[in-house]
């Protein structure tokens, strides 16, 4: 059996595409660390995510966490609490690129894999006038980086470099490959 230890529903959506079933079981972890390289952040969030919901599986379940930051110029843009906040990212982001990682984990059968996927992305520069009109759609407010690029966000987006399904939360290909590599794949799921 499978569980996805998050709630998101694009993360969800996205394991759709590999797994015929899953269960989604949220794992709670403290999120608070001082590792400033963002690969290194993000692999060890997704890895605490993964740890937490094993120590409450069993040992046949096979365990797939994740967490996503935004980073600008080696800083994590984390989700905004206010639209003060979110409006403060946006600028920042307008015109730059900037760094999306996604890491992914999984546990089975006692071991633990964890992976990071890394994207750009470039914004179009911003007007103010933009930017309320994107944060009074109210999507920035629970994205890390204050936009979703598979909403209304991708207006704002000149160009990516890297893999699409990575800035929108997971990395499907990648996990999907690592997964057949460890024989974690159904066996219909291993071929396309």
């Amino acid at each position: 059996m499978y569980v996805l230890a998050s709630a998101s529903p694009r993360r969800r959506e996205l394991l759709q595409l590999v797994l015929p079933s899953f269960t989604v079981r949220p794992a709670e972890c403290d999120e608070t660390c001082d590792l400033q390289d963002p690969h290194s952040l993000v692999t060890e969030l997704a890895r605490r995510k993964c740890r937490a919901a094993a120590a409450v599986s069993s040992p046949d379940e096979v365990i797939i966490a994740a967490d996503t930051l935004v980073f600008l110029d080696g800083q994590p843009l984390g989700k905004p609490r206010t639209e003060a906040e979110a409006r403060a990212m946006l600028r920042r982001l307008s015109g730059n690129t900037h760094q999306v990682c996604t890491a992914y984990a999984l546990w089975a059968k006692g071991q633990e894999t964890v992976c990071c996927v890394e994207s750009e992305v470039t914004f179009f520069p911003l007007t103010e006038e933009e930017i309320a009109a994107y944060v009074a759609t109210g999507e920035p407010m629970d994205k890390a980086g204050a936009y979703g690029i598979q909403g209304k966000g991708a207006l704002l987006v000149d160009r990516i470099r890297g893999d699409y399904y990575n800035i929108v939360g997971l990395p499907i290909s990648h996990l999907a490959r690592t997964m057949a590599q460890l024989g974690l794949l159904p066996e219909e799921r291993n071929r396309v």
